[in-house]
């Protein structure tokens, strides 16, 4: 990152929502502090939006009320105050009022995982927990195929470790929404490699 961008120290989330932060990357909030992310690699850009095409033909199909979003804000209930973090993808049945600075009441926060990425990614699926309406939370890799599923139980509480889907069916419950992970990787290299 440039040593002539000016990053404040620490911001709350309506100071940082305010923020004229430098351009040329995108930017959350953890703790307080702005962070620039990295640019994804083709392969998790090809991953991310086969996702959302797949998951928005899906919920059109159905004439759902639920609509998928790319990269939204969304803020943890875990310390709100200072925490506005960015999934790759995000899905909500609520409705999106131009008043809303942050994407409300998600069911279903999608990441996917780069090398480069995978420590503030897991912090964040952590993080993603204590947001009450979150059911589902999915993590792709981008360097071979497969998927880790995190889902909240009925009793409200959520496993210690994801669930593993190397290939085969993957459903997200809570959408209803059903593919093969082959489906998800048809249009990466990671198809002829499998």
């Amino acid at each position: 990152m440039d040593a002539a961008l000016k990053v404040p120290e620490f911001l709350t989330v309506d100071e940082f929502l305010d923020w004229d932060a430098p351009p040329g990357y995108l930017w959350q909030l953890r703790g307080g502090v702005p962070q620039a992310m990295s640019p994804p690699s083709p392969t998790h850009g090809v991953i991310q939006i086969r996702i959302g095409q797949l998951v928005g033909a899906f919920l059109d199909s159905r004439s759902s009320p639920c609509r998928i979003v790319a990269t939204p804000g969304v803020i943890p209930a875990s310390r709100s105050d200072i925490n506005m973090l960015i999934p790759d993808l995000a899905v909500t049945c609520s409705p999106i009022k131009p008043e809303d600075r942050a994407l409300p009441n998600p069911v279903l926060l999608i990441e996917v995982l780069s090398s480069g990425n995978q420590s503030e990614t897991w912090m964040n699926v952590w993080a993603y927990t204590t947001i009450p309406s979150v059911q589902e939370i999915v993590v792709f890799h981008s360097e071979k195929t497969g998927a880790l599923v995190v889902r909240r139980a009925a009793d409200g509480t959520w496993p210690d470790q994801p669930a593993a889907i190397a290939e085969g069916e993957l459903t997200l419950e809570s959408i209803g929404f059903k593919t093969s992970i082959e489906d998800i990787y048809r249009t990466t290299w990671l198809a002829d490699s499998a």
